[in-house]
């Protein structure tokens, strides 16, 4: 009798729905469980490389890899520092000035070839792209040649220009991709208002570009940073960057002490884990705002 008062039209709840809060709660609890163990095994290094950096020289060993230190002392982190410093510094002579103006150049192109046409502006960008696929390997001693020629010394001056022109592909991508994305009505009312190309770049698109910049600049710190094969073959264990140096603390008169290599390799690592606390959580973001045109 009950059934004919309802109302006609009417749909008794699937079965399923009963049951879909539970499925639903046990697929977040699968998710976040294999999140989980990814983080897990990605930090396993990072717990060998931080307990071994404060045992001592007979604590430290391959045996006793996941054991905590008998006796945690300072004494690596020390040494490791007082090895490094010099290099870090030379590193940090390096990165700024080499992120900076890859940055910028690559602002500058992305600009003129997304709003600035001009003939054979497609084909211009294909060129500039193809740096992105040389290996450095197959140009490397052509570029030590070049270097020489040009008289520039070796060491960090040499590698600022290589991070810079090297450089120049990715920035000039990720900016062109990002100025394509900005409405075309902008840029044709600051060429109303009398701007020109220099003028509509520093006043109109400059001050918007702070997404894209922070891709670029952490993107180019941590290449810079981490480089070893362009290190190795322009500069020397007295004028090179950290990455020179902190192979020569492994494979010398250290290398037993294990406790000092992987103190030395958070010491190097420790710079470009900075920049992604502090820009990190702009990069996904910045990353993504070039990718789909408005």
């Amino acid at each position: 009798m009950t059934t004919l008062l309802e109302p006609i039209g009417k749909k008794t709840p699937p079965e399923r729905s009963a049951t879909s809060p539970a499925r639903y709660a046990a697929g977040r609890t699968a998710r976040y469980a294999m999140l989980l163990l990814v983080v897990i095994v990605v930090l396993i290094p990072v717990y060998v490389l931080f307990v071994t950096s404060f045992k001592g020289a007979g604590d430290a060993s391959p045996a006793r890899a996941w054991a905590l230190p008998t006796t945690w002392t300072l004494e690596n982190w020390q040494t490791a520092w007082t090895t490094l410093a010099p290099a870090i510094g030379r590193s940090l002579q390096m990165v700024i000035p080499s992120t900076i103006i890859s940055a910028f150049l690559g602002s500058l192109n992305g600009f003129v070839l997304a709003r600035w046409r001009f003939k054979g502006a497609d084909i211009v960008f294909t060129l500039i792209l193809f740096g992105m696929f040389i290996p450095y390997q197959a140009v490397m001693i052509p570029l030590n040649q070049l270097v020489l020629n040009l008289g520039i010394p070796n060491g960090i001056p040499s590698l600022i220009l290589l991070h810079v022109v090297y450089g120049i592909p990715i920035t000039t991508l990720i900016f062109r991709n990002y100025y394509t994305t900005v409405p075309a009505e902008l840029i044709e009312a600051a060429r109303v208002d009398g701007a020109g190309m220099l003028r509509t770049y520093w006043n109109v698109l400059l001050p918007i570009s702070v997404p894209s910049f922070v891709v670029v600049l952490i993107w180019q710190f941590t290449n810079a940073w981490n480089d070893f094969l362009f290190a190795v073959f322009f500069s020397s264990s007295q004028n090179g960057p950290v990455t020179v140096a902190l192979n020569n603390l492994a494979n010398g008169a250290l290398l037993q002490n294990y406790g000092v290599s992987m103190a030395g390799a958070l010491l190097a690592s420790f710079p470009t884990l900075l920049v992604y606390i502090i820009l990190g959580k702009y990069f996904v973001g910045g990353l993504m705002s070039g990718s789909v045109k408005g």
